[in-house]
């Protein structure tokens, strides 16, 4: 994997840009401790354009992301599409929310470019071979409350990086750019499950997929089981791989989407309430898109599996 891709600072540009008109992009920016904070979506406004570029952020500079709509029956959301032609990198080894902080009692799920600086988790960068060096450091908290001192300390640490190089983002779920930049992790999901049932990652040239952008709730439970629903039923991933055996291939294709759980079929809420909201007693093959595309360049075969499920969609955002 070419270690000339450099996550942290090739989305640099994109946090100086928000950084720079907080009012356009409907932020809050503040220094604490040393690190820049930048608040899209706790007491800041935020909006879909914020979530976008969070996106982008995430992505480590190497993927695009633009707001459009997707018609489902009778109804219509605003959805996200995405794309990159770096998909290891940029969306295993930047987006992922791999990073689980916690420092005393403050809690968050890490994800962007300082991941690629702290190896969190270690094992998927030795899988995808890579690591960033830089004197700068992103990341992008999916949270509630503002990171303590402590916290901050504790992330420049780990990136090995200078309190005033950190910069931290944060929305909740219940925000529009966190509801935004969690359906832009769609492809990130397939990458993922198809890893876990065999796909060598680094096979896959470009990745493209696009979900619809879960309307708000207050309450944070539920924004978590419409963000989720987002992805799992109106999910869809387009991938471009290189790969010696179709059948193979197939297989893995077959066993990629979201309806191979036996919990699916249902909003996500009532899923996570019944297993006593503890997202570790979940099945975790639920956790995919609801339709997975491959192209194989090598043999130009292509394959399909899981269907998109409007019924689930229209349950989720009426409910």
């Amino acid at each position: 994997m070419s270690q000339r891709l450099k996550v942290n600072e090739n989305s640099l540009h994109l946090v100086k840009k928000i950084i720079e008109d907080p009012e356009v992009y409907g932020i809050i920016v503040e220094s604490k401790h040393g690190a820049k904070i930048l608040d899209c979506g706790l007491n800041a406004r935020g909006g879909y354009e914020v979530g976008r570029i969070i996106t982008e952020i995430c992505l480590g500079g190497y993927g695009r992301a633009e707001i459009s709509s997707v018609k489902y029956d009778d109804f219509v959301l605003p959805a996200i599409f995405v794309y990159s032609d770096h998909p290891a990198i940029a969306l295993l080894g930047s987006q992922f929310a791999g990073w689980r902080i916690k420092v005393g009692k403050y809690q968050a799920i890490g994800s962007g470019p300082a991941r690629a600086l702290a190896l969190k988790p270690k094992e998927l960068y030795e899988k995808i071979d890579y690591h960033d060096t830089s004197d700068s450091a992103i990341v992008f908290l999916e949270t509630s409350a503002k990171p303590t001192n402590e916290v901050i300390e504790y992330i420049a640490k780990e990136c090995k990086v200078e309190l005033n190089r950190l910069f931290v983002l944060l929305a909740p779920t219940s925000s529009l750019a966190g509801s935004t930049q969690i359906s832009g992790r769609v492809i990130e999901s397939g990458l993922h499950k198809l890893m876990e049932v065999g796909l060598d990652i680094k096979s896959v040239s470009s990745g493209f997929g696009y979900a619809p952008i879960a309307p708000l709730h207050p309450n944070s439970a539920e924004a978590m089981g419409r963000t989720n629903d987002m992805i799992l039923y109106g999910g869809v991933v387009y991938l471009t791989v290189e790969w010696n055996d179709d059948e193979e291939l197939k297989r893995m294709v077959e066993r990629a989407p979201s309806l191979n759980s036996n919990e699916y079929g249902k909003p996500f809420y009532e899923i996570y309430k019944e297993a006593g909201y503890d997202f570790y007693r979940i099945d975790s093959s639920l956790f995919a898109p609801a339709m997975v595309m491959i192209n194989n360049v090598r043999t130009g075969r292509f394959f399909k599996a899981g269907q998109l499920n409007s019924l689930i969609l229209r349950q989720s955002v009426t409910s």
